[in-house]
Order: C-alpha cells, then sequence, then structure tokens
C-alpha cells in the first residue's frame, strides 16, 4: 500500500527517517527504488541501534553498521544527480581510519559538485569517555587531526559539527575552526586540551557553541560577532568557567552544573558584564548546590536589562525558593519565569560517604533579603512552576511573585517531572522520596487556589 503513494507525499515520509531505514524500506518495492536518489534530507547513523553514547564498548554490530554509513553515503553521493539538491545531509559516525576517510571523500567530493547545500558530521570514537584512559583521549584526538589532515575540503564546507570523547592539542581546536571556515554549530562532548587547559575560541560564522563536561579551566570565546546560544554543562574550573569577549549578538545561555562545596559562586555581573544582550537565560542545578549568588538588582540591571525568558531547573527540594526574587528585581524586562523544583535521584549521589568525601553540600536555604520590598515589575506575565506541591513554601513565594507582577496573566502549576529510570531505583532510595502532594481533584485544586488568596484566581492552572 505504500508503494501506491505518490513520489512526493513518499519523499515527505522518507526525508522523516533515518536514511539507512528508508533504503531498506524502497528495497521493497521496484517503484520505490529510485527514491533514495530523491531525498532531499539525509541522515545516516552508526546509532539506529539506541543507546550508543552509553554503551561501554563499541560492538561488533555497531562497527558492521559504521561500514555500512560509510558504503551508503559513497553510494548515494557518488551516483546523485547535481539536478536535485541535498537540502541537509547528515552523518553520525565511529572514527575508525578507513570507514571515516571514504565518508569524508565522499561529502567533499558532493560539496565540490555543489549537491549538497548543509553537511553536518557528528563523530564518536571506539570506547566511550567512561572507560577511556588519558591516552587514550590523546589517540583520539591524534586520530581525529590525521582524519581532518586528510580531508580538509570535506570540513571546510560543514555548517555542523559534534565531536566526543578526545584529548586535543592546545592549538587544535583553534585549528579545526579555521579549516571549518562555515562552521555555524560546535558540540564538544568530554572534548578538551588537557586539563586545566584554555580554549580560545574565534570564528565569523559560528551561531551556536556547545560543550558537555571536559577539562577546560576556562572558555574564553574572543571573537563571535555571529554568536547567538552558548550552552555549557558540567565545567571543571574552580573560577569562572567562561569569558566573554566580543560576542554582540549572544541572546540565549544555558549553564548546567552539579555544584559541590568548592565550586565558586558565580556572580552574574562579573559573568556576564560584556553580554548585556541576553534574552534567554537557562541554569540547571541538577538538584544540587545552588551556585549562583543573589546579587543586588541594581548592579544586575544593566547586565539582565534585556532579559525576557528565565528557566530555572532542578532547584532542591525544600528550600526557600524567595532567592530567585533578585532576578525579577534586576530584569525590568522579564516575561516568563519557569523554575522547576525537584531531586531527581537517578542523577544525584546518594550514598552518604560518597557524598562527604566528594564535597556535596546538605540541603540549606539561600540567603537572600529583598532590596526593594515594595518593587513592582510591569513586564512578567507568565509564572510556571514544576514540581508544585501546596505547603507554605511554594504559596508565600507565589504571593510574592504575583504582588510583585502586577500584570501576571497566567500561572502554570505542574506536578514533579516524571523520569523513567526513577522506577528502577534501590528501594532504600525509594523510601527517601516524598510522595507528591500535588492537586489532582478538583476539591484540592480549589483548596490550593483559596489557600493563595489571590484577587484573581482565574491566572491559575493545573496542567498536570
Amino acid at each position: 500500500m505504500l508503494s501506491n503513494l505518490p513520489n512526493d507525499l513518499l519523499l515527505n515520509i522518507l526525508d522523516r527517517v533515518g536514511t539507512l531505514d528508508a533504503i531498506r524500506t524502497c528495497i521493497l518495492s521496484k517503484q520505490m527504488l529510485k527514491l533514495p536518489a530523491m531525498l532531499t534530507r539525509i541522515f545516516l547513523s552508526v546509532s539506529s541501534i539506541p543507546g550508543l553514547h552509553d554503551r561501554v564498548v563499541i560492538t561488533s554490530e555497531l562497527l558492521r553498521t559504521n561500514n555500512a554509513v560509510h558504503h551508503v553515503t559513497n553510494s548515494i553521493l557518488s551516483t546523485r544527480s547535481p539536478d536535485i539538491a541535498i537540502n541537509k545531509l547528515r552523518i553520525r559516525f565511529i572514527l575508525t581510519q578507513d570507514d571515516s576517510l571514504t565518508i569524508a571523500k565522499s561529502v567533499a567530493h558532493a560539496m565540490a559538485a555543489r549537491k549538497v547545500d548543509t553537511a553536518e558530521f557528528e563523530i564518536t570514537t571506539e570506547k566511550t569517555y567512561k572507560i577511556s584512559s588519558p591516552d587514550d583521549l590523546v589517540r583520539f584526538g591524534k586520530q581525529f587531526n590525521d582524519f581532518i589532515g586528510a580531508c580538509p575540503d570535506a570540513f571546510a564546507g560543514l555548517r555542523c559539527l559534534w565531536l566526543r570523547n578526545m584529548r586535543l592539542g592546545e592549538l587544535d581546536i583553534p585549528n579545526i575552526l579555521s579549516t571549518c571556515k562555515l562552521l555555524e554549530s560546535l558540540h564538544l562532548t568530554y572534548c578538551d586540551s588537557g586539563i586545566h587547559s584554555v580554549l580560545q575560541v574565534e570564528h565569523a560564522l559560528l551561531v551556536e557553541l556547545e560543550v558537555d563536561y571536559g577539562k577546560f579551566e576556562r572558555i574564553e570565546l574572543i571573537c563571535l560577532p555571529k554568536l547567538q546560544r552558548v550552552s555549557y554543562t558540567g565545567w571543571y574550573s574552580h573560577e569562572d568557567p567562561l569569558h566573554f569577549g566580543f560576542v554582540p549578538q549572544l541572546s540565549k545561555l544555558s549553564l548546567t552544573k552539579t555544584g559541590v562545596s568548592s565550586d565558586k559562586t558565580l556572580e552574574l555581573t562579573r559573568l556576564l558584564a560584556n553580554v548585556p544582550s541576553i534574552t534567554d537565560l537557562h541554569l540547571d542545578f541538577r538538584s544540587e548546590k545552588i551556585w549562583v549568588l543573589p546579587e543586588c538588582p541594581k548592579l544586575l540591571m544593566t547586565t539582565l536589562s534585556k532579559l525576557q525568558h528565565v528557566n530555572l531547573d532542578n532547584l532542591p527540594e525544600g528550600c526557600d525558593l524567595a532567592w530567585t526574587m533578585f532576578i525579577l528585581e534586576a530584569a525590568p524586562s522579564l516575561k516568563a519565569l519557569c523554575i522547576t523544583v525537584w531531586d531527581h535521584w537517578c542523577i544525584m549521589a546518594t550514598d552518604k560517604e560518597f557524598r562527604k568525601e566528594n564535597g556535596f553540600c546538605e540541603k540549606a536555604d539561600v540567603k537572600w533579603k529583598p532590596y526593594a520590598p515594595a518593587f513592582k515589575h510591569k513586564n512578567l506575565a507568565k509564572l510556571i512552576i514544576h514540581g508544585f506541591q501546596p505547603d507554605g513554601n511554594f504559596m508565600r513565594y507565589i504571593r510574592c511573585v504575583v504582588e510583585a507582577a502586577v500584570n501576571m496573566a497566567e500561572i502554570s502549576l505542574h506536578d514533579r517531572k516524571m523520569c523513567g529510570r526513577c522506577g528502577d531505583l534501590d528501594p532504600e532510595i525509594k523510601d527517601k522520596v516524598c510522595p507528591s502532594r500535588y492537586p489532582y481533584t478538583a476539591e484540592e485544586r480549589k483548596r490550593a487556589v483559596d489557600g493563595l488568596g489571590l484577587a484573581l484566581p482565574a491566572l491559575i492552572h493545573f496542567p498536570s
């Protein structure tokens, strides 16, 4: 029945699945055999098998799939008619000498023939970071340098590059950026240039930078005139993890960190001194220490003057939320504030001795006092809370926000977020999880609304 559909509809469907799956589907019908050569979006991935990056070792099955990716890449691109351009070519593969080089050369030839508009590489290694020694990481870095040196033309046309599990030389990443002249997005996962190394980034066209883990002491964004989005997860430094130079278009910043007692508390006035253009700010505390200092709003107001959306994620349960009010006082343009309160046991260290030895903090309220108790906010229209419980902590906080936000239009109160893996927790850990008291019945919700005592109760919604 599928083969009876018009070609344009079939192509629309096939463009939405992995290309290897699309080819397998087309083999089933003679009428569909010509369609792979007409696809405008091609996604070839070694990890059609789920969980590639969580695996301890790369299996022979994955290496065979990797080999298939290089054969299909070469077949599709070498026989492709220049009259049918590929709008987006995305290839996810394991870094091996022969397969990787074949993929890169095929892409380079297709770029030279103007068969590809946008190309993306996602490259991982034969071992995951968890079982890679420092020598392994250095070897993977050298392997990648040899790879890019053997086929620079493929990288010269890349728009997106994602690297995993590599320790590169001090100048290697700047050299990679110099080779990838059209690059718009760079994603580094468990990559660095050595423990406590400093990464300096300059690029004329880079729009997005995402760094997950690695052992950089600091990342210096020297000159990035097109940069709009930065995300940094799990920095290693005990100092400010980022230094912002010339980044005039930077508008979105996301920081994620499992804080311990030795970690420096970040001061936004210092961190963001050169970037008053931030409109979206996402801070994820991973249910542990709050690593942002509630500063004087008067000092912050210039820095956060354009801030419109704030997401404070994974705040620890049971702690006072009042400290977050400093953001409202310092960000007059703020339109939406989203807060998630959650002890996410899947990502938390639970063993008491381990927590003590590694500097994990016990729960404590963040010290803060209002600088202008009677201040009013004219632009905040939406408050979203995930993990709402009808207790004094949440009720006081909502009343405080609403009292300040004179034009509040919507308050959405959700239950705790759900995680499928939390069901597999050790029974001893499960016993520590307090049952949710989220109001699900009409009577419970009426009681919660009445308890808030707001002048406009219709603003409150319970989507969960």
